[in-house]
């Protein structure tokens, strides 16, 4: 059975609503910030002092400033004691460590969930992610811990669990550029997914404060056309540059031996145990698809991945190449 393709969502809100943000200043949070506004929405986002703002980040919306992991300043310069009717949440740890996931992902969360409680929020709208169909790693617990506490805490919810994103697909446009080749693990078919751009993920995030069956469900989403492979990224990038393709299998020993060693050497010196972290998440994501899995046989299934929105990696490589945008990966850029 095919998943249906879901419409985009642009359209003004019929009932217009106060929406309190979290993580609007990663390249998500900025597109569905810009969603929101769209659709009318009343928007305040909450970011950290120290960030820099850059001219057009949060048009239309009200910027606060304040530490979101302070439960005491998310009350006092976030919340201000004022009614809002909805919360979303694009926070994300910013490399999944243990440490950084369960502050962030988990208790940043958990606690902006009581203070939103206190104003009055009724529904809440959280970007999580596919990968945690499969918890192997630290960020993902983390991320299913907070996914449970939402759905126990009255409050109507959209937990959205997105394949990859095109930022995270992007990482060897300069190296093909240099005449390198391509890399990929194992034979670069073993693993695909359905990548969705920061617009139309934004659009469907927005989308979730107004459509009523979004609501109370957990949202696997996908952009358009079908699951790709490493490999089939890889081909589109020299195919754009008008070059033979030329690939470098890196073989899953050679990762499970980097991270056998630095947890064996992190286990007497505690600074690499966050590297052998990131080793595992690396290696995570080389052998497992970004796709709904299918409980009952364990198998990923792109059929049944839905998917929405307009932009494609591959029209998205071509504007990379052709220098029309630039790459903004982000602090998230390990995903």
């Amino acid at each position: 059975m095919t998943a249906p393709e879901l419409p985009l969502h642009t359209e003004a809100s019929a009932i217009p609503r106060r929406v309190f943000v979290l993580g609007a200043t990663g390249t998500i949070g900025q597109a569905t910030v810009r969603a929101l506004h769209a659709r009318g929405h009343d928007v305040v986002c909450f970011v950290r002092p120290r960030h820099d703002r850059t001219p057009g980040m949060f048009d239309g919306a009200t910027v606060r400033f304040g530490e979101a992991t302070d439960p005491e300043s998310l009350a006092r310069d976030g919340f201000r004691g004022e009614a809002f009717d909805a919360l979303v949440s694009c926070m994300a740890s910013r490399n999944g460590t243990p440490k950084d996931a369960w502050a962030v992902d988990y208790q940043a969360n958990a606690r902006a969930l009581g203070a939103a409680k206190a104003a009055g929020v009724s529904h809440v709208v959280l970007l999580s992610a596919i990968c945690v169909q499969k918890p192997r790693l630290a960020f993902q617990q983390a991320k299913l811990a907070f996914e449970r506490e939402l759905i126990d805490s009255g409050l109507d919810y959209s937990i959205v669990r997105p394949t990859a994103f095109f930022k995270s697909l992007s990482g060897q446009i300069e190296r093909v550029r240099a005449g390198k080749p391509y890399l990929v693990f194992g034979d670069g078919k073993q693993t695909a997914c359905k990548p969705i751009s920061d617009g139309d993920l934004g659009a469907y995030l927005a989308a979730c404060i107004d459509d009523p069956t979004l609501r109370n469900r957990v949202l696997p989403i996908g952009g358009p056309g079908p699951a790709i492979t490493p490999r089939e990224q890889g081909e589109m990038l020299f195919a754009l540059m008008g070059r033979e393709p030329r690939f470098a299998h890196v073989p899953y020993a050679m990762m499970d031996a980097i991270i056998g060693a630095l947890s064996g050497i992190g286990a007497v010196y505690p600074p690499l145990r966050a590297k052998a972290e990131l080793a595992r998440i690396g290696r995570y994501y080389a052998t497992e698809s970004m796709l709904v899995l299918d409980p009952e046989t364990g198998r990923y299934d792109a059929d049944a991945t839905p998917v929405t929105g307009q932009d494609t990696l591959f029209d998205h490589y071509a504007r990379l190449v052709a220098g029309e945008v630039s790459l903004e990966r982000g602090e998230h850029s390990v995903f």
